[in-house]
């Protein structure tokens, strides 16, 4: 079976698109088929353009292009990071596999120093609301410094324009840079950005059966169940990434545990909402915290009446 994967150009898609490919070669022997991988580079707009992603990623600008490849026929299976995925499903594809998820935290590099040891008015770089209404909780002091670019175009702005930067500590270790971070922010302090870590494997709906199942093979079924209950409440919050929402879930012996935080850009207010129950209840306990904290006012605190 020869199997085409459509990926972004850069090199933690293409290195993320390759573990994937790697997985399949090595389900696909297990279950006695000899598999063959290719990965098909795809540009998406987000690739072309220098402007701010801020809002434009509520539509998934990594994500549109890639699919309507896959629909078009150019490849067989594509896979996004999920937390740069919108959280409604897409007529003709199918999110047929969620494998094991990464280190969710966010991670400070810097050239060695932790966030305490930064000048005061240091310059950190990130180009997301949720990181930097967080860093200025932690940190009101700082500068949070919008920024774009691949991960060693960011690494390479530390001790230049910038005193650091934040990036997430999966990204760093796919792409064997792990040693970059000179602090990993605790959940509590940084809650992640709902999906973070975990990659996503789409295929068409109609795809053929012996590829739907050797996809199929590679879910992780807590993984899938605590990022359900993080992206349930981020679909009620009806919040992408140009609002400071964060969501982390846990699932252990099937019993979920789910954070969900909504914070002001400037990272002075904040509402944080637990849950916790069985994990085949994800998609209710995600709904139920969301819903509870639009009772308590979140909806102003991202910018909505």
């Amino acid at each position: 079976m020869r199997i085409r994967l459509g990926t972004r150009g850069s090199a933690l898609a293409t290195t993320q698109s390759g573990m994937v490919a790697e997985s399949l070669v090595a389900a696909g022997a297990r279950l006695g088929l000899e598999v063959q991988t290719e990965l098909v580079t795809i540009t998406t707009h987000g690739d072309i353009s220098r402007a701010s992603l801020v809002g434009l990623s509520e539509v998934g600008v990594f994500v549109t292009a890639l699919r309507t490849s896959l629909l078009a026929g150019d490849c067989d299976v594509i896979v996004h990071s999920l937390k740069d995925m919108p959280t409604a499903p897409f007529e003709g594809l199918e999110l047929a596999a969620l494998p094991e998820r990464e280190d969710v935290r966010d991670a400070l590099c810097s050239g060695g120093r932790k966030l305490a040891g930064l000048p005061a008015g240091a310059r950190v770089g990130t180009g997301s609301p949720r990181r930097t209404a967080q860093l200025l909780a932690l940190r009101p002091d700082v500068q949070a410094v919008p920024i774009r670019g691949n991960v060693d175009t960011r690494l390479g702005m530390v001790g230049k324009e910038l005193d650091a930067v934040v990036l997430a500590a999966a990204g760093l270790n796919r792409l064997g840079r792990g040693d970059d971070a000179a602090e990993l922010f605790d959940p509590a302090d940084m809650l992640p950005a709902p999906g973070q870590g975990a990659l996503a494997v789409e295929i068409a709906a109609d795809a053929p059966e012996e590829l739907s199942n050797l996809v199929r093979s590679l879910d992780h079924a807590d993984t899938r169940a605590a990022v359900t209950a993080e992206r349930a409440a981020l679909a009620v919050l009806d919040a992408g990434c140009s609002a400071p929402v964060g969501a982390f879930a846990t699932v252990e012996n099937g019993a979920l545990a789910l954070t969900v935080r909504v914070m002001n850009t400037a990272g002075t207010l904040t509402l944080t909402e637990k849950a916790s129950g069985r994990a085949s209840d994800a998609v209710s306990l995600g709904r139920g915290a969301a819903h509870a904290l639009l009772g308590r006012g979140a909806a102003s605190l991202m910018g909505r009446s």
